[in-house]
């Protein structure tokens, strides 16, 4: 699971955001169980979600998913660019590039992209990560033409358009959601200060996807336009569209209004470096009321040979009411509100974390002792049958639970082919999580979770003394 930022969303904290899911895969665990005691023993008849790839000459890449469900169709444009490939000193530019992009363009001034929209009975947003940013429209299979048709003026008519009082109010925009969800929300400086102790300097992921002030405060417009030069063109990107259409049609479309659109230079992606994590302490005092503990270790990158077992890892640790972290620190020993662990596997890298905030009169110190043990316990003999079993049939019935819909299938679809240059991947991602035993997560609990971490507490100002101290499990 990967942290986002959307346009009109305050981003949450990442262990809300996670939290949630994981519940919500919980609670359909128990359903699927009710029909079928394993997730092996569900298998039948290949998973496919089938699809039309099509290549305009100028690099533009668009998938084409026939569903008549409902007579509805959503689009979905990826460009691959994130705040990973931007360069330090001049962050939050692809964040600041989803804001801009709906600020009009040359045949569609602001704020026409909204109100035409709006009155085709579509809607429409936009994301961005560390390692893409996207948009996406959702409506009346009807108002596809017009979808299109204001994607392809804003990426090859947008620039000429774009002005230093339009960078200047999108800059004060996300300064003030920058405020918003990270200075003067409680424990919204973790993000700061986790990711740079997880990541060495100019690691892609060292740094916010909404960048720092002063990054922000320094762009200029021709730096702003340069980066859309570099990184929004057909050749970056790919375009899906999903629901009740022909796909004939669709092709046809989008060669009309994309084809004219000249391709961009090639692009040379950032590389990282292998690097040891080190144990790291860091302690923050902010206006909370609750000590909060962050531990996180250097993980992998998504669809790696040890990414499925880091997901059902955490499921084990925090994903249910009855897991092992949430059982020792909430029920238990009733020492904490609530359990988050979480792998954040990415393009490049990764890594795992667990989150558990203190009930009053605890310290961090005895939470950190009991999720120390609890990790030693799971790596030295192992998950359980049951917990396995568990795990495999909630993160199952989620990811079936999403194919019910058109615009999360269009998502997938764009984010399998930008990892694994095969859009229609749904098979094989689920194979990969039915394939872990529970040797393997004994084996990375031992591989990732007993390495160097980073402890990072947040405790209310003038309450050190409930911060953890150093210490890593043994």
């Amino acid at each position: 699971m990967r942290p986002q930022i959307t346009r009109r969303t305050t981003p949450g904290a990442i262990a809300r955001a996670l939290a949630l899911a994981f519940a919500l895969a919980f609670a359909l665990a128990f359903a699927l169980e009710a029909l079928a005691p394993t997730p092996a023993a569900a298998q039948g008849t290949p998973l496919r979600v089938p699809v039309v790839v099509d290549t305009l000459p100028n690099g533009l890449t668009l998938i084409i998913h026939e569903d008549r469900t409902v007579p509805a169709v959503t689009t979905n444009v990826w460009y691959h660019v994130g705040s990973g490939d931007e360069k330090p000193g001049r962050t939050g530019f692809a964040h600041l590039f989803e804001h801009l992009m709906f600020m009009g363009s040359k045949n569609a001034p602001y704020p026409q992209f909204d109100r035409l929209l709006e009155a085709a009975g579509a809607n429409n947003n936009g994301s961005t990560t560390g390692d893409r940013t996207n948009y996406y429209e959702s409506g009346p299979a009807n108002a596809l033409p017009l979808m299109l048709w204001l994607e392809a003026d804003r990426l090859g008519w947008m620039l000429e358009t774009m002005d230093a009082p339009k960078v200047d109010l999108q800059r004060d925009v996300v300064k003030n959601e920058r405020r918003q969800s990270y200075e003067n929300q409680p424990y919204g400086l973790v993000t700061e200060n986790l990711l740079p102790a997880l990541y060495p300097a100019g690691h892609p992921y060292s740094w916010s996807t909404i960048g720092s002030m002063e990054d922000l405060s320094a762009a200029s417009l021709d730096d702003v336009k340069e980066f859309f030069r570099t990184y929004y063109a057909p050749n970056n990107a790919t375009i899906v569209v999903a629901g009740a259409v022909n796909p004939d049609s669709v092709r046809q479309l989008v060669r009309t209004m994309f084809g004219e659109i000249p391709r961009g230079p090639a692009i040379t992606r950032p590389t990282p470096s292998k690097f040891t994590l080190r144990d790291t302490v860091i302690v923050l005092e902010d206006r909370v009321q609750l000590p909060r503990l962050y531990l996180a270790w250097h993980g992998t990158r998504e669809f790696g040979p040890d990414d499925a077992a880091l997901d059902i890892a955490s499921y084990v640790l925090a994903g249910a009411r009855n897991s092992r972290l949430t059982q020792a620190l909430v029920y238990e020993r009733e020492i904490a509100t609530g359990a988050t662990a979480f792998n954040s596997s990415k393009r490049l890298d990764g890594d795992f974390q667990i989150i558990a905030t203190a009930r009053p009169g605890f310290g961090l110190d005895t939470l950190k002792a009991v999720i120390d043990a609890e990790l030693r316990r799971l790596a030295t003999s192992g998950p359980t049958a049951r917990e396995i079993e568990q795990a495999k049939n909630a993160i199952e019935a989620s990811f079936l639970n999403r194919l019910e819909f058109a615009s999360a299938k269009a998502d997938q679809l764009n984010a399998y082919y930008y990892a694994t240059g095969t859009a229609d991947y749904f098979q094989k991602d689920l194979d990969r999580y039915r394939a872990v035993r529970a040797a393997d997560v004994q084996r990375v609990v031992r591989q990732y979770l007993q390495a160097g971490r980073v402890t990072l507490s947040v405790v209310p100002q003038g309450k050190r003394e409930l911060a953890a101290t150093r210490g890593v499990v043994q």
